[in-house]
């Protein structure tokens, strides 16, 4: 069945060369979505498919802005026979969490005043909804999930009124009010009379995301969703993002453009149950909640296999792609996320680019992570983990944090460039042909306890503390100078395995490691430039770099992590071997280059990294 605004077909029928129509229909419109979806007689809201797609159909959706949640009721049988909610090729498709509001009232100066009755929000009121949850810091005031948004730019809320209406010429802000019968909302906008422009605010929880866990292999591709009125989603509750898999198996979310989420844009995490939040902000508490996520189907099975590639992400306030527990043996490849935590109106323990608990026989390959708190971080049971290619700048705290993990986990072939490359308070890591432009720290972590699993699985086979150490670094450029280098584990119990690695501008190897390359060279300290749609890395390296004493890094070479007792190997149980570089390139099979190049030349270059 197809039409021309939504199309509902079988699968098999699709053929790429069929026609679409577009049609621009906003969520206002009135009319047929008791109609059947065929192509005489469409749909007029992306939920409506939602409720009439089975297994193996694909809901397409045509030109237009779309203002509805979208919960699908069922997913599909297997890979093979998914639902798959797609935009039509070419066509832009845009779903919103936000209403337009009209009727905004001049104040004073730039301020301007609405007031809703609170019925339109159907129930749930994001003006009155506040920011909560374990591990959430509030710096000491009240924060919402609602926002306002002007012409696509949201303001920041106002702790106070007073803090909108004095003093004029201020940044723009916003403030709300909510009494039992009306939300009045307060904003200084910058750009003249909102009633002439785009105006709008968070009216949804989430955009996409299913009432229910269990809704498995659903494909949704080629959107652009915005604004969505989301909670804080820490570990150990329900974790609702702008589109969430919400304890599911087998998404593909794909070449979408995913803004504007209050905390967080991908969820791929936990369920929620009574004790959503309860868990005093400790490492107990958390253990507990494996405890019942185990006895909730947290298996290999039945959670996880989830694909989220080649979308743009940015301005979430928490995380752009978040997941405790329901990330297991997913793929996070190809994207592009930045200014995460952007605006710093609060805090907590659950924000980056990336952020996941329990990142077990992961992919996390080819992204572009920036302007992020922290780019990656990888917490508690990052084990089988594999974070490769990836290219990381200007994040605040830090590219990499790896937290209580115990391994084996794998970092190789990026190339991380903010000032700190990774914050590592965990042991049983295997660092390979990286670039470091930054510095590394190490922290020991001897007050909590966390778990470790046999190979390839969710069982917990016991606890330990952090005592550090434990990891290999093999075939790694440091070029970050003094105080950068690998002498921050000299004291740790474990010691590490290295080999292979060069170290510039006085970067300090390990106290223990054996024929280190000292380069000489002034400034190889590499900086990037964006040219049109291209991210260059100007790199400047001597012809030392042929002389490091490099070998290929293998399952063998690498060995076992301790704690674990696990070799380094791939999600099937084969041997690994870093055969190729950052950009695919085959490497030399005897001496293969340092860092995440291979045969990259001497002198200056320019090397197109994205």
């Amino acid at each position: 069945m197809k039409h021309p605004l939504l199309t509902l077909v079988p699968a098999l029928l699709l053929a790429p060369w069929a026609p679409l129509l577009a049609a621009d229909l906003h969520v206002t419109t009135t009319g047929n979505d008791t109609n059947p979806g065929t192509q005489a007689a469409p749909l007029r809201t992306i939920q409506r498919g939602a409720e009439l797609a089975q297994a193996g159909d694909v809901v397409t959706v045509h030109a237009g802005t779309y203002r509805e949640r979208i919960a699908p009721p069922r997913g599909g049988e297997s890979d093979a026979k998914r639902i798959i909610y797609q935009a039509a090729a070419g066509e832009q498709v845009e779903i919103k969490g936000s209403e337009i509001i009209k009727g905004w009232v001049k104040v004073q100066d730039d301020v301007w005043q609405v007031k809703l009755p609170n019925t339109f929000f159907h129930g749930f009121n994001p003006y009155s909804d506040q920011i909560r949850g374990d591990w959430f810091n509030s710096m000491g005031r009240q924060h919402h999930t609602g926002a306002v948004y002007l012409n696509g730019e949201w303001l920041l809320e106002a702790a106070k009124l007073e803090n909108v209406t004095n003093p004029a010429g201020g940044e723009p802000l916003w403030f709300g009010q909510v009494d039992g019968e009306s939300t009045t909302l307060w904003a200084r906008f910058k750009a003249g009379d909102p009633n002439e422009q785009c105006a709008e605010i968070n009216v949804r929880r989430t955009v996409f995301y299913p009432e229910k866990p269990g809704v498995n292999y659903l494909t949704v591709r080629g959107f652009t969703m915005r604004h969505a009125a989301t909670q804080w989603a820490p570990p150990t509750a329900e974790q609702v993002g702008l589109i969430g898999t919400h304890w599911s198996k087998g998404w593909i979310i794909e070449n979408n453009v995913i803004s504007h989420s209050r905390c967080s844009g991908v969820t791929l995490g936990k369920y929620g149950d009574q004790w959503d939040n309860t868990s005093a902000n400790s490492a107990e508490g958390y253990v507990k909640t494996i405890e019942r996520a185990t006895a909730n189907g947290w298996n290999k099975d039945a959670i996880g296999h989830h694909i989220v590639r080649n979308n743009t992400i940015s301005d979430c306030e928490q995380t752009g792609i978040c997941g405790s527990l329901g990330a297991i043996f997913s793929e996070i490849t190809g994207n592009h996320i930045h200014h995460i935590w952007a605006k710093r109106q609060f805090r907590g323990a659950e924000m980056a680019g990336i952020k996941i608990h329990a990142s077990i026989d992961m992919l996390i390959k080819g992204n572009w992570i920036h302007h992020a708190g922290r780019g990656m971080w990888m917490d508690w049971m990052a084990q089988g983990t594999r974070i490769t290619g990836n290219l990381c700048h200007d994040n605040t705290n830090e590219d990499l944090f790896v937290e209580v993990d115990h391994g084996p986990y794998l970092v190789d072939n990026n190339v991380f460039l903010s000032p700190l490359n990774i914050n590592d308070m965990s042991q049983g890591g295997a660092y390979a042909h990286n670039l470091f432009a930054g510095r590394i720290e190490s922290r020991t972590e001897a007050g909590r306890n966390t778990p470790y699993h046999p190979a390839h699985s969710t069982v917990v086979a016991g606890l330990s503390s952090i005592k550090g150490g434990d990891n290999r670094f093999y075939n790694n450029l440091f070029t970050g100078g003094e105080p950068a280098g690998l002498w921050v584990y000299d004291a740790r119990e474990y010691p590490l395995h290295t080999g292979g690695n060069v170290y510039y501008r006085g970067a300090r190897p390990y106290a223990k490691e054996q024929a280190p390359l000292l380069s000489a060279t002034a400034d190889p300290k590499p900086t990037l430039a964006v040219e049109g749609k291209n991210v260059v890395l100007n790199l400047t390296l001597g012809t030392e770099i042929r002389d490091a004493r490099t070998a290929p890094v293998t399952t063998e070479m690498l060995g076992k992590a301790q704690v674990p007792g696990l070799g380094y190997e791939n999600p099937d149980g084969s041997p690994l071997k870093i055969d190729k570089d950052y950009f695919g390139k085959p490497r030399n099979a005897t001496t293969p280059s340092p860092g995440p190049f291979e045969s990259p030349g001497s002198g200056s270059q320019s090397l197109k990294v994205w």
